[in-house]
């Protein structure tokens, strides 16, 4: 792989590039997304925590605004240097195009997350792989699809999103790229989940041609018939990811009085290291100013310790060598870990957590399959009231949509989930109480 055929402005879809003076092309990437509807959403979707009362904690929508600027700071860094090692790219690129693409694909990565967590994830799956109205589409698609709907993947709809007409996105190959942090798909047979890249999946079979175009466009290096090398820029949007929910949810965490203040001290110190200053700290008065000074200098470390190891295993990187998380490499791997595991066991599985987790599980399947017999009713099937009802709650586009592909069960099914899964927690929840008679 070669960093100017990865730092593609090309636009998917668009037949001649238009150029902008004030504007790079990643910069109307990132501007094109704040401004979608789907990300606009992400403001009543759960991050780890439903809305408290007593103080206000991260939704999806402030998460991926914080990983967007340590995103574009890993970006911004990591390019300075790339551009002192490849001369010829100066001609082209800045360090502000680096720290674009990262910032613009870092805003994205929570954009095809369902209601209710990552529970939602797991509820929507579930439907299909153990509830009767699920498992009786099975003989109606092929084996690739069916690995689909029975792994609802986050990310894999987020690319579907990104790249959905309606939403008039269009972005730029580099920042597709970037996004993907698995670019396989869910039916891989030979996937290694020991290569990060392939822990997961990154595109549905109804996407699938579309990121073999956006893989050969970026000249990403293809592993096999199912998968590629990930894009470079891939691992530190990933990298923003891993910091911002490790410290942040920490920081959450305490304020709820989840995890004592001196706890959280200990953990992040053990990630400063020398910095940290334990008399200064204690000078520091009120939870939210200490927790505000230590968490600033804690992912600033981090910053520093992911860009120099990305930059030590560039060549690698490049050469599809290199394939693990940078959080699971650099010095504070170990600290880092000792978080997510008191995480673990004192925030996600706290008791407001575990019931927003509950709710999804009874709402997302109910929904799944009153909507999913309104979408069949849209194909042809013949339909009671009810579902001639409830044609009229999907939107326009998706049930104009339906009628395009009467034979197409998978297709139907994916736009089923794709209204299902773009639900914020409360309306979701708004729409089970009312199908079901329990709000009127």
């Amino acid at each position: 792989m070669n960093w100017p055929q990865l730092l593609s402005s090309h636009r998917l879809g668009q037949k001649q590039d238009v150029y902008d003076q004030s504007r790079s092309a990643f910069e109307q990437d990132y501007d094109r997304i704040i401004f979608s509807h789907p990300f606009r959403r992400l403001q009543d979707k759960t991050q780890v925590h439903p809305l408290p009362v007593e103080d206000f904690v991260h939704t999806r929508l402030t998460h991926s605004l914080e990983v967007s600027s340590v995103g574009r700071s890993l970006g911004k860094k990591v390019g300075e240097e790339i551009l002192k090692r490849h001369p010829e790219l100066n001609e082209k690129f800045s360090l502000f195009d680096f720290g674009a693409i990262v910032a613009a694909a870092s805003l994205a990565h929570d954009l095809g997350n369902p209601p209710f967590g990552h529970a939602g994830e797991d509820a929507i799956s579930d439907f299909f792989r153990l509830h009767p109205k699920g498992q009786s589409l099975k003989p109606f698609v092929n084996e690739c699809e069916w690995a689909d709907l029975t792994q609802f993947e986050g990310n894999a709809q987020g690319f579907r999103l990104l790249n959905q007409k309606q939403y008039g996105l269009k972005l730029t190959a580099a920042t597709l790229g970037a996004f993907t942090k698995y670019p396989c798909p869910a039916f891989f047979p030979d996937r290694d989940k020991s290569k990060k890249s392939q822990k997961k999946f990154g595109y549905f079979e109804s996407e699938k041609e579309m990121f073999q175009t956006v893989a050969s466009q970026l000249g990403l290096a293809k592993v096999n018939n199912d998968s590629w090398s990930r894009h470079p820029l891939a691992f530190l949007v990933e990298a923003a990811d891993d910091i911002c929910y490790g410290i942040i949810d920490l920081e959450d965490g305490c304020r709820l009085g989840l995890v004592n203040i001196n706890e959280a001290v200990d953990l992040m110190s053990a990630i400063l290291k020398e910095q940290f200053n334990r008399q200064k700290a204690n000078k520091i008065i009120g939870i939210t100013e200490k927790l505000g000074v230590l968490r600033a200098m804690t992912i600033n470390r981090l910053v520093e310790e992911c860009t120099a190891m990305f930059l030590d295993q560039e060549q690698d990187i490049l050469a599809g060598k290199f394939d693990q998380a940078l959080t699971d490499s650099i010095p504070s791997r170990d600290a880092l870990k000792e978080i997510s595991k008191i995480s673990v066991e004192k925030i996600y599985r706290a008791r407001t957590v575990v019931e927003i987790e509950a709710s999804g599980h009874a709402v997302l399947p109910g929904l799944l399959e009153e909507f999913v017999t309104t979408g069949q009713s849209l194909q042809g099937i013949n339909a009671s009231r009810k579902y001639e009802n409830l044609q009229l709650m999907l939107p326009e586009e998706i049930r104009w949509q339906l009628t395009q592909q009467p034979e197409n069960t998978y297709s139907m099914i994916r736009l089923i989930v794709d209204f299902i899964s773009g639900l914020t927690d409360r309306h979701a929840l708004s729409l089970y109480r009312k199908i079901k008679g329990i709000a009127v």
